[in-house]
């Protein structure tokens, strides 16, 4: 008897199933362009290994969406076929990244658009859509489940928010890469345990701690790895690059067919072989980038919502310290990183709850506790934000003289 399915050998999840109708997607140009575009983008110019892409990315997310449409399944709350439009969803939820990933979001933001709009187009325009059809599935409520948009807000949640797949695949996979050690997560007992109450996801009680856990995880990977001063130089500079390079490429041009081409290798490539005067600082950028002739960080500063610096305005800054140092503006860079210390939610607003189910006496009692209420994860509650000053070897000491007279003295 012929298999209808594909065992992939992944050094997460030892083995991930892949069903053919899954196969069909996979081997499709547009999702194979993922295995060009690396899931931390600067990151390997700090963590040598940190080479993983997109791609192998996604098959995790499909892999361990099913393993929790099993679990909810095996509670008799879902269906059969659930599992499958949950496993296509967790499959193409990264479809629409742009190259050099969260990086190029920062860039099309300013445009009002996210790769999840990309995501959308993708979806419902392209064969991928039509292949999803082809095999029966409905691809509108893919799209919908993938982007946190469907009127079943917890299979939404297993694809992203607070217990999600997405998240356990990243934190797993990010640390294993870069050798992170923080990144240890128990996310068979945790998608063991999910439940759904009043439409919502759910987790068991006595997995609680696993959640603990996994928030604290998170909260030490954007520490050491994902807002890691050397990895931020790398990205500053490619932002850079992108934001100077943008108007003669139109990167941001938003026709589908031409974003579809658009990887890391692409883009760089692009930028190194210009023979544009109007690019000369880019393509400069680009090779500095691929050489790992990066910026210094000579000031480093971690806000909190109390302190705040007065909501001091980056390009305010930038023009303080360049008149301070002498020192061109075009050579100063500050860098805000700032993240929710608790993931979003899929309405995008930041995570207040979690809903604990309890058993006693074979019956099940449920319990809407605060995050603020959780000991660990509300010591880590709010934002996350790091300030830093960048700029060349040669300006390094003026440039932290003034940074430090001019940032030492705010609250």
């Amino acid at each position: 008897m012929k298999k209808n399915y594909l065992d992939i050998i992944d050094p997460i999840h030892d083995f991930i199933r892949v069903y053919d109708h899954e196969l069909k997607l996979i081997d499709n140009p547009i999702f194979q362009r993922l295995r060009r575009i690396r899931q931390l983008s600067g990151a390997h110019l700090t963590y040598p290994a940190a080479q993983h892409t997109r791609f192998e990315h996604s098959l995790g997310v499909m892999h361990i969406s099913g393993q929790a449409g099993n679990a909810l399944f095996e509670k008799g709350i879902i269906k059969s076929e659930d599992i499958q439009i949950l496993r296509l969803a967790g499959l193409l939820h990264d479809i629409g990244h742009g190259p050099f990933s969260h990086l190029f979001e920062e860039i099309i933001q300013k445009k009002k658009v996210s790769h999840e709009d990309f995501g959308k187009e993708i979806i419902l325009k392209s064969e991928i859509g039509d292949s999803i059809s082809k095999n029966g599935f409905d691809k509108k409520l893919v799209t919908k489940i993938a982007f946190g948009d469907s009127k079943f807000q917890y299979l939404n949640e297993i694809v992203s928010g607070a217990l999600s797949a997405d998240m356990m695949d990243y934190l797993l996979r990010d640390g294993y890469f870069t050798g992170a050690e923080h990144a240890k997560i128990d996310h068979k007992r945790l998608t063991q345990s999910l439940d759904v109450y009043k439409q919502k996801l759910a987790l068991e009680r006595s997995a609680l701690y696993s959640f603990e856990s996994m928030m604290h995880s998170r909260y030490q990977m954007f520490k050491a790895v994902y807002f890691h001063k050397t990895v931020r130089a790398a990205e500053v500079m490619l932002l850079e690059a992108l934001r100077l390079s943008d108007d003669e490429f139109g990167f941001t041009s938003f026709n589908l067919d031409e974003y579809v081409k658009l990887t890391d290798e692409y883009v760089l490539s692009k930028l190194i072989s210009s023979k544009s005067s109007k690019l000369k600082r880019a393509k400069q950028f680009a090779i500095d980038y691929q050489n790992r002739k990066l910026l210094k960080c000579v000031y480093e500063r971690i806000l909190t919502s109390t302190r705040n610096l007065g909501k001091i305005k980056t390009n305010e800054l930038r023009s303080s310290i360049s008149k301070k140092s002498k020192i061109d503006e075009t050579e100063i860079f500050v860098d805000s990183s700032v993240t929710p210390s608790i993931p979003l939610a899929p309405s995008k607003k930041e995570s207040k709850q979690i809903i604990l189910i309890s058993q006693e006496n074979g019956k099940s009692s449920a319990q809407e506790l605060s995050i603020s209420k959780i000991p660990v994860v509300s010591a880590i509650s709010g934002f996350m934000n790091i300030l830093r000053i960048y700029t060349h070897q040669k300006n390094r000491n003026k440039v932290e003289i003034a940074a430090k007279s001019i940032l030492d003295g705010l609250k």
